[in-house]
């Protein structure tokens, strides 16, 4: 049995938790704008460091990343900003290509024999909302990508800083060597989850968008950066991606080239995603699929749609720290994917 000690300091952990939690639920623009620069300035810090090896002095170094990130935000911006404005002026004429769609289709399902209530199906389609779906994916995306200007000042400070934060770790931990080599370890396999998931994404976007450019579907490009984008939220990011590609392959090609949009959509997220990703991660990395589910729904709920961004990042980081250290070690192997480990333990042996 728990002692009362114990008792105490387990509802003091939890009362805390709580507390913190309802802080960042209360903060949370602030929050996120602090996550996003946390994590992309993680990601180039990368870069920085290769940089600076190649003998780039690292102010130069610097300067040509913040150039980086931002050709990338005006780049996302604008064709996000041109495709959003097409799509909504060519609106009208996709509903009424839906429209005629459902209508041939009712029309066969009662020239086969069916009886259908054409009206009822209709009116429970309820187009607009429908389309405004498809809509409000772009919407999401624009807020998403609104709050970049603010989160590219906060990647330039961090990485302007990222320097001097080296040499005061190392003061703080000069009498204990191990856990400065424990956060480095963390730092380095953040870094590793971030770049591999950056490559992933974008490798899924791109490779997306040449898909629809070969069929021939409506805003290739807008289409591939939401797939990029949405490869982030694991599991229902890539199907609420497809989506609107696939509605409007559906208007524009006959159905066998849409059941082969379709086909491709899956086989490029499964390939990428669950073969191509696990082997550049490292299997040891691997969240379990429960803690993934309940991530998007905690962390959606506190921070909203960026927060389903960035359920895995967030947990896959605290997963990382507990990893990290001796005394949290067995609450890592709780959020882990223990089959992963067990296929990576089979190979070395």
């Amino acid at each position: 049995m728990l002692d009362s000690t114990n008792l105490k300091n387990y509802f003091f952990y939890f009362a805390t938790f709580v507390v913190i939690i309802a802080g960042i639920k209360m903060a949370g623009e602030v929050v996120v704008i602090l996550f996003l620069a946390i994590f992309i300035s993680s990601i180039f810090s990368t870069l920085l460091n290769v940089l600076q090896k190649k003998g780039i002095a690292r102010i130069f170094s610097y300067f040509f990343i913040l150039l980086i990130i931002s050709i990338i935000s005006f780049l996302l911006v604008y064709v996000i900003n041109i495709s959003l404005n097409d799509f909504i002026l060519n609106l009208p004429e996709y509903e009424e290509k839906f429209r005629t769609i459902v209508l041939n289709s009712i029309q066969f399902a009662q020239d086969s024999g069916f009886e259908i209530d054409k009206q009822k199906i209709l009116n429970a389609l309820s187009f607009a909302s429908f389309f405004g779906f498809s809509t409000n994916i772009i919407g999401i995306i624009g807020t998403f990508l609104s709050k970049f200007l603010l989160v590219i000042i906060g990647v330039a400070f961090i990485l302007a800083e990222s320097k001097s934060f080296q040499t005061k770790l190392k003061i703080i931990f000069r009498y204990d060597a191990k856990k400065l080599e424990r956060f480095n370890l963390f730092s380095y396999n953040i870094q590793r989850y971030f770049v591999v998931k950056s490559f992933t994404s974008f490798l899924t976007g791109f490779i997306i968008a040449i898909v629809l450019s070969f069929f021939g579907v409506d805003y290739p490009i807008l289409w591939g950066v939401i797939a990029m984008l949405f490869n982030f939220i694991p599991v229902i990011g890539s199907i609420i991606a497809s989506i609107p590609a696939i509605l409007l392959a559906l208007m524009s090609l006959d159905l066998s080239a849409t059941i082969w949009v379709a086909i491709l959509y899956i086989i490029i997220n499964i390939s990428i995603s669950n073969i191509l990703e696990p082997k550049l991660m490292g299997k040891e990395l691997g969240l379990s699929p429960l803690v993934i589910f309940f991530s998007l729904i905690f962390w959606g709920y506190i921070l909203g749609i960026v927060g389903m961004f960035l359920a895995v990042p967030i947990t896959m980081t605290l997963k990382i720290a507990f990893d990290s250290n001796i005394n949290t070690h067995w609450i890592g192997i709780l959020m882990s994917d223990l089959s992963r480990k067990r296929e990576r333990n089979k190979e070395l042996n």
